[in-house]
């Protein structure tokens, strides 16, 4: 990758711009670059984007069933260049999956089955249109790349892509450098010729003449450009968006469980929230900028909220409410702000509905006990134990002798330790607390 002034000469030498909060003609790329979505782009750009509607796409790897969290820096490039008219196109390589970008790898990827490739794409697609508006004046489409990349013959793709490109230019890409050492197969080394021939084929056939990505694909993105300009001779441009990091240097799009992914089936919902939610004070702020849509006005208040009143930590409640409801919708906003209200000791557990306690079941240890046979209430100490916050009777009767143990938010004795059934919660659910901070949800059947 290199230092950052080497990358600035490079960029320089490509006769492209590196933004670095200047002032831009462009009203556009103005606001790009002050949410920090803007890293390099191609010499006129910003008069190309003022002559009319562009079309302008950007690509999405099909090789995971959902895109994460660090995906969304080029595709909120999309949403802004839409709301300023322009086209934008979602480019899925259900084609190039098959193959595998080396950019930003240390090893070969494992190649997957083409019916696996298939369905993360229509995955990934339905994805993307929570994002951008596929109907009016600047509808968006999409497209994959299956489309025109299988039934390309290897001695067409020689003649009308390969010759254009020399050896020695394709060594000279950074993607490709990286790897000499460990070593490229053929098949990744071919992989920036495959993107160029996406751009090609998306300029010839829907007139893009823009494309975006993120800053460790811009020698693909560039070959695309030479391509263009060798075969037809059209003006085209491309533009990056940074690789994020969070305050701390950590890769952004990271949690403790791993990376943050927009299918609740590998991201609960709740932890999604929780994710945004968590960011660090140093974070928060140009989060908004990236990842929302909120004007430079709201964003410069929560800024300056932020600086005086960190305490209330209200960019990162606006943060993680503007990116739930994108991604999950209204309700599910409502059910994880309710969650998260009764997990941090700030709501009360008998406002909870059953749709709610059934989804704090993925979030907290679970469990599910038979109802006493006589009527009687379920006894505190078999709630701790079931859900694994004791591992024995006699350990939760000690908890509940130091006043260790809540249930439904209230503090439990020996001597009053039966929950009766007018106290469980919706759904005959209990809620267990130990300590401050530990959690268990019973349902009795």
């Amino acid at each position: 990758m290199g230092t950052l002034s080497a990358r600035r000469e490079r960029a320089k030498s490509r006769q492209t711009h590196i933004i670095a909060g200047m002032s831009l003609d462009h009203q556009l790329l103005d606001e790009l670059a002050w949410r920090g979505l803007l890293f390099q782009h191609t010499d006129g750009l910003a008069e190309h984007l003022a002559s009319g509607s562009v079309s302008a796409y950007c690509g999405f790897d099909p090789t995971a069933p959902s895109l994460h969290v660090g995906n969304l820096v080029p595709v909120m490039g999309l949403m802004h260049l839409q709301r300023a008219g322009h086209k934008p196109i979602a480019l899925v390589g259900g084609g190039t999956g098959m193959i595998g970008d080396p950019s930003g790898k240390s090893s070969e990827r494992s190649l997957q089955s083409l019916d696996v490739i298939a369905e993360n794409a229509r995955l990934i697609g339905a994805q993307l249109e929570r994002f951008l508006e596929f109907s009016g004046p600047s509808a968006a489409r999409m497209a994959n790349n299956v489309d025109w990349l299988a039934p390309l013959g290897l001695l067409e793709f020689m003649r009308t892509t390969g010759k254009h490109f020399t050896v020695n230019y394709m060594l000279a890409k950074d993607s490709v450098k990286s790897r000499l050492d460990a070593g490229i197969s053929y098949t990744e080394f071919t992989y920036m010729l495959l993107q160029a021939h996406d751009y090609a084929e998306l300029h010839q056939r829907l007139g893009v003449t823009l494309q975006i990505g993120g800053s460790d694909q811009w020698g693909n993105m560039t070959a695309g450009l030479e391509l263009i300009r060798r075969t037809s001779g059209d003006e085209a441009h491309v533009f990056t968006c940074p690789l994020v990091t969070t305050a701390s240097g950590q890769k952004f799009g990271k949690s403790e469980a791993g990376a943050v992914y927009l299918d609740p089936a590998r991201t609960s919902p709740y932890k999604f929230y929780q994710f945004w939610l968590g960011a660090d004070d140093r974070d928060a702020g140009s989060w908004l900028r990236l990842f929302t849509l909120l004007s430079r006005q709201e964003i410069m208040a929560l800024d300056e909220a932020t600086a005086t009143r960190a305490q209330d930590r209200q960019a990162q409640r606006a943060l993680a409410a503007d990116m739930t409801t994108r991604v999950h919708g209204d309700e599910v906003l409502r059910t994880v702000e309710s969650i998260s209200q009764v997990l941090f000791g700030k709501g009360d557990p008998r406002e909870l509905g059953e749709a709610t306690l059934r989804a704090m079941a993925d979030e907290v240890p679970f469990a599910e006990i038979d109802a006493p046979e006589d009527g009687a209430g379920v006894d505190a100490l078999d709630l701790v134990v079931h859900t694994g916050l004791a591992k024995s009777r006699g350990d939760a009767k000690r908890l509940v002798e130091q006043g260790g143990v809540s249930v439904n938010g209230a503090k439990v004795s020996m001597a009053e330790r039966l929950v009766s059934r007018d106290a469980w919660l919706a759904g005959r659910h209990v809620l267990v607390k130990k300590g401050a901070r530990d959690w268990g949800l019973v349902r009795v059947r």
